[in-house]
Formats: structure tokens, sequence, C-alpha cells
């Protein structure tokens, strides 16, 4: 039997374990969907590169290496996250540690009608708007992650904003992973749950933010839901900053309702091997999607991104802009695709991928596609792969700047180009602070995550 063969059974061993010793309290439609999600997920397996949607990255790392579920979390204080927060000491914060929600280190009063608590105790209080939303976006049929994520579903973040609600403060989620030592041990394994949703004409910032609070071997295997109903605007940035050695899976399904605006910005730091999906359904007729990306890599660091646009309705308007610095020999991987169904005239979608070569090493592969079943659209896609321009080099050292002066300007601007598409200033300006220190770490040949 081969070593995928063997993890698959024991990540199927390991359910029938979770669902005897903690599950058994859960609502039977989760129960159900569960078992359909495991099924699903020993049908599939673990994906190769033999498959079209994964020929660039390899998961046996993961596949190969036995992970043992997470079971608890170690106690931490408001001052271990302080430094690791995006949106600040106003924010609404949630914390999740080790896939468990952490209500002593999570907001404790918020305003009247928005929920921002535990996905368990949503599950328990209020299921029928749990069962609403959860899982109605994210689809394991096709993933073999997101089926694994869903069967071992049992606590996360949940957001509701209702009707009309506007919330003033950013909402930050912490997923924080604390690796226990790995010796003699298998490495941990979280499978993080998010779940938010806007109704209908409300507004809300959100952060999403992966942290670890040291350095360790680890693998989390993330999804995201998230619901931006009819009117409403959401402004939802997600940060992925895990441990250097450790790897992360994820998918974000987002769904939006008729004239809806999400802005979603995706920046991705950290993690030896990290692979995100991005599904995004325009559903109804007149919405918005500004989908922005960026990723730094160095080492050995190996990300991929995976977005699907899909335009459903019609008059909807989508601009999508992913910009990579990849350096030393790290492999930057980035697969963008729109589709235009039928009936849904008059879309307007841009695609642009860049991607900045820092080494001769360094390697990029960049497939934006477009995909269109509707004959009066305008889209556009492009993408490019490449060093410093040479050009743009000389001019500033022309103006007296020394070489890695000019040469630092030009890296950062390839990140300032993405930064400054996001609206909210304060998260704004601590995304730059951490950008700017990550770049900076970088000549020096630190090892940060």
């Amino acid at each position: 039997m081969t070593p995928v063969v063997d993890a698959k059974e024991q990540y199927v061993a390991d359910f029938k374990a979770f669902v005897t010793n903690g599950a058994r309290g859960a609502p039977s439609w989760l129960r159900d969907i569960r078992e359909r999600a495991i099924a699903r997920f020993a049908e599939l397996g673990f994906p190769s590169m033999k498959q079209e949607e994964w020929r660039f990255t390899s998961v046996a790392p993961i596949a190969e290496r036995s992970f043992a579920l997470s079971h608890g979390r170690p106690a931490l204080t408001n001052g271990d996250l302080e430094a690791l927060s995006i949106a600040g000491t106003r924010a609404i914060r949630l914390v999740v540690v080790n896939g468990v929600f952490a209500p002593e280190l999570s907001a404790a009063e918020l305003p009247a009608g928005l929920r921002a608590a535990s996905l368990r105790v949503a599950l328990a209080t209020d299921p029928d708007l749990a069962r609403r939303h959860l899982t109605s976006y994210a689809s394991f049929d096709a993933s073999a992650f997101a089926a694994l994520n869903t069967a071992f579903l049992s606590d996360g973040a949940f957001v509701h904003v209702p009707a009309g609600m506007e919330v003033e403060r950013p909402i930050e989620i912490m997923f924080v992973t604390v690796p226990a030592p790995t010796a003699g041990a298998s490495p941990m394994v979280t499978h993080p749950r998010g779940l938010v949703v806007l109704e209908r004409g409300a507004r809300a910032s959100v952060v999403e933010n992966y942290v670890a609070l040291r350095d360790g071997v680890y693998w989390t295997n993330a999804v995201s839901e998230v619901a931006v109903g009819d009117g409403a605007q959401l402004e939802y940035v997600r940060v992925q900053r895990e441990s250097r050695d450790a790897y992360q899976v994820a998918t974000t399904y987002a769904r939006q309702g008729r004239d809806s605006l999400l802005r979603l910005h995706v920046f991705a730091l950290g993690g030896g091997l990290a692979r995100h999906d991005v599904h995004s359904l325009l559903g109804g007729t007149g919405s918005e999607l500004v989908l922005n990306g960026f990723y730094l890599l160095r080492g050995k660091q190996h990300s991929d991104h995976h977005t699907v646009i899909d335009h459903a309705e019609p008059h909807g308007t989508s601009h999508e802009f992913f910009n990579g610095i990849v350096g030393e020999q790290a492999h930057g991987v980035f697969s963008g695709r729109i589709i235009v169904r039928p009936g849904a005239q008059r879309t307007d979608s841009k695609l642009t991928n860049n991607n900045l070569l820092l080494s001769t090493e360094a390697r990029a592969d960049s497939l934006p596609q477009l995909e269109i079943y509707a004959d009066d659209v305008k889209c556009t896609h492009g993408s490019t792969v490449g060093p410093l321009d040479e050009t743009a080099l000389f001019y500033l050292r022309s103006r007296g700047l020394s070489p890695e002066t000019a040469a630092a300007m030009l890296t950062y601007g390839m990140a300032a180009e993405i930064l400054a598409r996001v609206n909210h200033e304060a998260i704004r300006g601590a995304l730059e602070r951490l950008v700017r220190g990550r770049l900076a770490d970088r000549t020096r040949g630190g090892r940060r995550a």
C-alpha cells in the first residue's frame, strides 16, 4: 500500500474516532454533512501533479506525512496576540487557537444585533441561521481538502451582520496556531472554519489573520465561507503568515447578491507550502467584485493561488489584480479563471497578474484564463513574469540613488500597488508596516515567517 493510500485511511480512521469521542452532540443535519464529506474525501484522495489543477504543486509533503488532529488548546493572553494583530486595538476580535474558539481572548461586548462568536455556539443557539449558510457555499464535491475540513467541522468563527447594519469597527478573526513539540510525535493538523454573513444592505470590514506563535511543522487546512447579501458592502482582508515550516491548504468561497460589493484582498507571506483556492460567485445582477492579491516568497517557499470568478448574472463587474515578489529558490503559482455564464450580458471583467523574480533560481508560473458564454461582454486578461526593469533602475540611479535603494524602491512598488487598494486606513497601514518589515528582513537574510 502506498504512503498516500495509508494517509487517506488514517484520516478516515481519525474521523471515526472524532465522531465517537467528541462530535456526537452535533445536530443530525451536520452529522449527515460530515459523513458525506468524509466519504467524498475517501473517494477523491489527495490530488497529484497529474491533475491539471495541481500540476505545479505537489502535496506529497502533506500526503506522505502523518498529522495528528489537534486536541484542546494552550492557554494564551491578549498580550501574546497584540503584536500579531492587523486590525488594531479598536477591532472586534475573534480568536481561534489550534482550531478551538477562545472566548476569553475574544470580544465580549458587541454592537446590538451583531453576532460575532464561536461557530460551535452558533450551531447550538441558532441552528436555523447556521444551517441556512454553513456548507451552502463551500462545495466539497471536487476538493479533497474542503471535504476533509467539512468532515472535521467542529468549531471556528461566525460573524453575522443583520440587514441594514453598518459596523464601524473592523472585525478581526485570528486563527492562531501554537505547534506542539514534535519530537517523537506526529505534527498537528487543524481544520479551522470561518463563516461570515452580511444580510441585505449591511456594511462591514473583516480581517482573517492566520498566525503562528512559534516556528514548527504543522498543517492548517482551512475553509471560509462569505455571503454578501443584496446591496451589502464588505471589505475582506485575508493575511497568511504561518510558520516558515508549516503547510497551509485553504479555500475561500464567496457568494454575492444583487448590487453587492465585495472587496477581497489576499496576502500570502508565510508557510513553506501554501495553496489557496478562491471561488467567487457573482450571483446577483449588478454585483461587483474587486479581488486583490499579493505574495512575497523567499528561500524555498511555494505558494499557489487558484482563483475562479464566476459571473452568473448580467451587469456584473470584477477587477482582479495579483502581484508576486519571488526570490531565492521560491516558486509562485497563479491560475486565474474568469467564467461568464450564458445570459450574463454586459459583464465587465479584468484580470492581471504580475510577477517579479529577484534571482535566477526563482520561478513563477502564471495562467490567466477566460471562459465566456455570452456575446455582449468586455473581458481582458494578462500577466508578466520577469526581473526588475533595467530602464527603471537606470532612471532612478541617474537621479542619485544607489543601486540597492533603487532596487528596493522598485521592489516595494510591486507591493504598494496592491496595498493601495485596501480602503480601510488602519488596516492598510498595518499591512504596509508588515510588508516593509518582510522586505527588509529578506535583504538581511532573516528567517521570520
